[in-house]
């Protein structure tokens, strides 16, 4: 293996007996006119994190514009709203939040307004105006926003440029191809996190999901293996959980886009329900979506978006994506009850005994 010192620009072969890949992602930048400028970043690490705090604390930019409406967008629109920026959020799509289906991310997107972001959808980005060097607004199809700093959220790709060099295999959106010890198709060669792709249990295809906690769990799995252990990685569902202020947000498992396109015939139910029992304080809003394959009842994912106390209710449907239940299965859990965290009838089990009912009234 060639490797260079970056200060000393010096150069050597180091031999190796296994190597471990894990270079992770880079943040996804279109090359459009300015996008070099300072005053624009794509927070993908701490370091990257850092950066901007500094930005924020020492050059106390007024007007931040962010492209994207991904995690890092909409965590980025909440901090940036707390802070007491002017916040503008862009997103191609109509909704916020495309691994949502629409009429879920619609919730966020009104959550966002709510707060004080103006937000722009189906709009996309041209360019950036810069003056000396640093950018000054960001210039979309139908409008040019002023921006002290800008905020890439337009997701990632796999680090995987050097890898394909060399002439490791690449899979679904250029991720490293491993098995599931985490081997690539070189002997001795390994690799982990969000360079490489996934096993999704529920469609059975290869995915590339970028997430810290599947990260961990493929990391510990190398490392097992690497030592002389076995492990094995058996597979993700693609669960996930935000925050924007009051709201959270959640999904695992498949949307209807998805769904559609393996060829599967599904019904969905949405329900709205509270977070607590309706008379016990704090109780708030809860809008809960499953879906599950016709015929079978197999669940098939499911979407949350509620205030405090909805997001984690996503790990039950987690869990059940996990074992193979059908959403009848999942209607006699013994899911905990007390005022202060749910009503008698969770909304999870709402959710699954209208989604039983719609498999079964279109099946």
């Amino acid at each position: 293996m060639l490797v260079k010192c970056l200060q000393s620009k010096k150069g050597w072969w180091e031999p190796f007996d296994r190597l471990l890949i894990a270079t992770g992602a880079l943040p996804f930048c279109p090359k459009v006119p300015g996008w070099e400028a300072a005053g624009i970043f794509g927070l993908h690490s701490l370091q990257s994190g850092i950066t901007v705090r500094r930005v924020l604390d020492e050059e106390r930019p007024k007007k931040a514009v962010i492209i994207g409406g991904g995690y890092i967008g909409l965590e980025m629109a909440e901090a940036l709203t707390l802070r007491g920026l002017d916040v503008s959020l862009v997103d191609r799509a109509p909704q916020v939040m495309n691994t949502l289906d629409p009429d879920m991310g619609s919730l966020v997107s009104d959550a966002l307004v709510q707060v004080g972001v103006k937000l722009y959808r189906e709009e996309a980005l041209e360019a950036f105006e810069v003056a000396g060097g640093r950018v000054k607004a960001v210039v979309t199809g139908k409008r040019t926003l002023p921006a002290d700093v800008v905020i890439l959220g337009l997701g990632v790709r796999p680090n995987t440029d050097l890898a394909a060099r060399a002439g490791i295999s690449l899979g679904v959106r250029s991720a490293l191809r491993v098995n599931d010890r985490m081997q690539t198709e070189v002997p001795d060669i390994w690799a982990a996190g969000d360079c490489v792709e996934s096993f999704h249990l529920v469609s059975r295809r290869p995915v590339h999901i970028a997430l810290g906690t599947i990260a961990n769990k493929q990391g510990r799995v190398a490392g097992i293996n690497l030592g002389g252990g076995y492990a094995t990685f058996p597979g993700v569902v693609g669960t996930a959980v935000s925050k924007i202020c009051k709201w959270e947000v959640a999904r695992t498992g498949l949307q209807e886009h998805e769904i559609r396109a393996l060829g599967l015939e599904h019904a969905s139910a949405t329900i709205e329900s509270t977070t607590r029992a309706s008379y016990y304080p704090h109780a708030g809003p809860i809008t809960v979506k499953t879906l599950a394959e016709k015929g079978s009842g197999r669940l098939l994912g499911a979407q949350i978006v509620g205030i405090e106390g909805a997001a984690k209710r996503i790990d039950i449907f987690a869990t059940a994506l996990h074992a193979g239940m059908s959403v009848q299965d999942m209607i006699n859990l013994d899911l905990s009850y007390a005022p202060p965290y749910s009503n008698a009838w969770d909304p999870v089990h709402i959710a699954v005994r209208q989604a039983d009912r719609a498999v079964r009234s279109t099946s």
